[in-house]
């Protein structure tokens, strides 16, 4: 199982504090993307408005009390820090479309060159794909493009190399400060599955001494199924699967494996 955390320093502190506990584990580091779908549509307020689409009402709707609230705080002569100080998405919006429209006058303090009519504003409106799915195709009559934005970024990562349910719970126990939420979910899952895999594989070795062999019981007792109080695991595998897991137990010094052979230490 592996842990997925946000910084290297964290992935080397969590590494150090899971060596202290006594848990094997290493570092991983890897090079990953992150896709963002964007539906953006472009005009003035007064042309949007004419849009009866739910999400298009809804987001002028916040634009438009962003304004009047907007325009009475330059009135008092707030400067830019404090008109910006909670930055929402449609107060930055309505503050870009004024300065693109030429209504500001920025100095010391903003000031309005003149009274800005909102229906003249050039409105930019930006949608994530999975909230307005259902109206995309709408959205494309009244000239809304698809935009996709691809971040690379650098993934960093802990992964434990142990099999005993103590020392998975402890691990998650220790991971539960460093990890993301998402990753300690399955760390926990994952861990809990391959540990009652590597159990009945160890089980089986006891009596079994022949790889083909073993792999062959373990693939009729597909699946392993763990039962709890109020849950059930119910844990799949694929033959390559075991073949790593059997060469993962050899290296943690649990068997042996040599051609077709194979026997506890």
């Amino acid at each position: 199982m592996r842990f997925e955390v946000l910084t290297k320093d964290d992935m080397n502190e969590l590494s150090r504090l899971l060596s202290k506990a006594g848990i094997m584990n290493r570092t991983r580091e890897e090079l990953g993307w992150e896709l963002s779908h964007t539906v953006v549509i472009r005009g003035k307020f007064g042309e949007l408005r004419k849009i009866d689409i739910e999400p298009v009402r809804q987001r002028l709707g916040e634009i438009e009390a962003t304004f009047r609230s907007l325009i009475k705080e330059i009135k008092e002569g707030k400067e830019i820090e404090e008109l910006l100080d909670d930055t929402n998405d449609a107060k930055v919006e309505v503050f870009s479309a004024l300065v693109e429209a030429g209504f500001l006058d920025i100095g010391e303090c903003v000031k309005l060159k003149k009274e800005p009519a909102l229906e003249e504003l050039k409105i930019e409106l930006r949608f994530p794909m999975e909230d307005v799915i259902e109206y995309v195709e709408d959205l494309e009559k009244h000239g809304a493009k698809l935009v996709t934005e691809i971040a690379l970024i650098k993934r960093y990562y802990v992964e434990v190399m142990e099999i005993e349910e103590e020392a998975i719970a402890k691990a998650i126990e220790i991971a539960g400060e460093y990890a993301t939420e998402e990753s300690l979910v399955e760390a926990m899952f994952s861990g809990l599955a391959k540990s009652a895999l590597a159990k009945r594989m160890l089980e089986l070795v006891e009596d079994i001494r022949r790889k083909d062999e073993l792999i062959e019981i373990m693939m009729e007792q597909e699946p392993i199924i763990l039962r709890g109080k109020d849950v059930e695991l119910a844990v799949y595998y694929e033959e390559d699967a075991i073949e790593d897991l059997l060469k993962e137990l050899q290296t943690l010094g649990y068997l042996k494996v040599k051609g077709n052979r194979v026997w506890p230490y």
